[in-house]
């Protein structure tokens, strides 16, 4: 009797052993925090005719800052300055003209000390590669049947605008981005003009055959040589210098994170390091 209690009593301890050591493996093991990162989002509003550049500048900035997520708003410069006095989120303004720039800053919306002119830029005249136009630049660009031709509240047709009063072509004015697209036409002799928003839609009317010829940038043309032919590039001494200038925008929304990040692209867009990439896609670094 004394053997069978003393095996009852072996069994019992080995079972109670074995649910102590094991008694926590049913529970399930926990699991590592999931640990997130989260992305500063930079606004940068930029002239079309940057578009491209920006793309690069854009993905490098990215690549060594894994932390930051570039926003790149591309328009005219005139459109973008007017979504800014409205209220759009806008971190860093780089701007196709000195004037959309001089509106931000007397308006107090360029963060003092940040403002500095990156490229310059020429204007062009182009047409289709196998064009049979008569037109061989901007003096005689009335002989076209069609024009696409920026508006005035875009630098690149304030530009064209100002090159065509310098060559005789329009009257004299205070103010050429104030001369309207109807003016221009009548002046020319009646010539059929299509007005567009922005450069890059100017080089679409042309590679398209909307338009027979078009005044656009020349950095825009970089990449298009297959459809775009270029008949004239116009000189400083008619145009004036095409100056881009780049700042920091006071954002009421933006945190300390947002600003610093604001500040690090666009010394990282302006540093000696980026002309190599601005002359890539056709961009005159020689800014005084």
């Amino acid at each position: 009797m004394k053997k069978k209690l003393l095996a009852i009593a072996l069994v019992l301890a080995m079972v109670f052993a074995m649910t102590a050591c094991g008694g926590n493996s049913s529970e399930p093991a926990e699991e590592p925090a999931e640990q997130t990162t989260e992305q500063t989002a930079v606004n940068v509003f930029a002239a079309a005719s940057l578009s491209a550049v920006m793309a690069e500048f854009e993905a490098a900035f990215e690549e060594a800052n894994p932390g930051v997520d570039i926003v790149v708003n591309a328009d005219s410069s005139g459109a973008l300055l007017t979504q800014i006095q409205e209220g759009a989120p806008c971190d860093v303004f780089f701007s196709a003209a000195q004037k959309q720039m001089d509106t931000l800053e007397g308006d107090g919306m360029v963060v003092e000390g940040t403002r500095t002119n990156v490229v310059n830029n020429q204007l062009v005249v182009v047409t289709q590669p196998d064009s049979e136009t008569a037109v061989t630049g901007l003096a005689d660009i009335a002989n076209a049947k069609s024009i696409a031709l920026a508006d005035g509240s875009v630098p690149v047709g304030k530009y064209t605008r100002q090159a065509m009063i310098n060559l005789g072509l329009l009257a004299e004015v205070e103010d050429p981005a104030a001369i309207t697209t109807a003016e221009v036409s009548e002046q020319l002799g009646g010539v059929e003009i299509s007005e567009q928003g922005n450069v890059s839609k100017v080089l679409a009317a042309v590679e398209e055959k909307s338009c027979e010829v078009g005044t656009t940038y020349l950095s825009d043309t970089i990449g298009h040589e297959d459809g775009v032919k270029i008949l004239e590039t116009v000189g400083y001494d008619v145009t004036g210098n095409i100056i881009y200038p780049v700042a920091q925008i006071a954002n009421p929304d933006a945190d300390d994170a947002e600003s610093a990040a604001a500040s690090d692209f666009i010394a990282f867009i302006t540093n000696d390091d980026a002309k190599a990439l601005y002359q890539k896609y056709g961009f005159d670094t020689n800014v005084e």
